[in-house]
């Protein structure tokens, strides 16, 4: 039977959130910090459940990078992830490694995550990984600031994989997750592990 591999990527992959650290990359850290200190309210009302974990994303995501040019934006996604090799856990990627190299396997990695910055990431493991992540929107060329997906957290990873892979019962599905926003993914699958790769070298 088929198998297929579904890794999620901020923090199960990686040891810290990539949106933040981007984010810093891309602005440095006293521009960061004066524009979370500016959304500080919402965020606070995003984690008292107050108002939605996308909306709020999207408009930190927004007042970043809304009006970047798309070509501008991929090449600083690049550059990135060339140069944050170290968030990755070297345990997570030979797991990643491993199920590359297995017949009749595919490898995705499902992320809340913007898919310009996480598939660099995995470029030069293999091409054939697929990313599914948080998709934008542009116009002109140039970010609008908006998402064009839904946000790729909780039930909405389970939508996008079963959307490419809609015949259940002709795969088996192993799950690697670390969070709340994994649970539904982990349920569906045949085998889910939660945090699997810390304190693994």
């Amino acid at each position: 039977m088929r198998k297929i591999y579904a890794f999620d990527f901020d923090g199960t992959l990686t040891t810290k959130d990539t949106l933040l650290e981007f984010i810093r990359f891309a602005k440095g850290s006293g521009q960061m910090f004066c524009g979370f200190l500016l959304f500080s309210p919402l965020l606070l009302l995003m984690k008292l459940h107050l108002y939605p974990n996308w909306k709020a994303k999207q408009q930190v995501f927004s007042y970043f990078f809304k009006g970047m040019n798309i070509h501008d934006f991929n090449a600083l996604c690049t550059h990135f992830a060339e140069q944050n090799k170290h968030l990755l856990r070297p345990a997570g990627i030979e797991k990643v490694r491993q199920a590359i190299e297995e017949e009749q396997a595919t490898v995705l990695i499902i992320s809340a995550s913007i898919d310009n910055w996480v598939q660099p990431f995995f470029d030069e493991i293999d091409k054939k990984i697929q990313v599914l992540g948080t998709q934008i929107e542009t116009k002109g060329g140039c970010l609008t600031g908006r998402f064009t997906t839904k946000n790729c957290y909780g039930q909405e990873k389970v939508n996008r994989l079963t959307a490419l892979y809609p015949h259940r019962e002709a795969y088996e599905l192993i799950a690697f997750g670390d969070s709340r926003g994994d649970k539904e993914l982990l349920d569906f699958a045949d085998k889910g592990f939660y945090k699997p790769f810390r304190n693994k070298k």
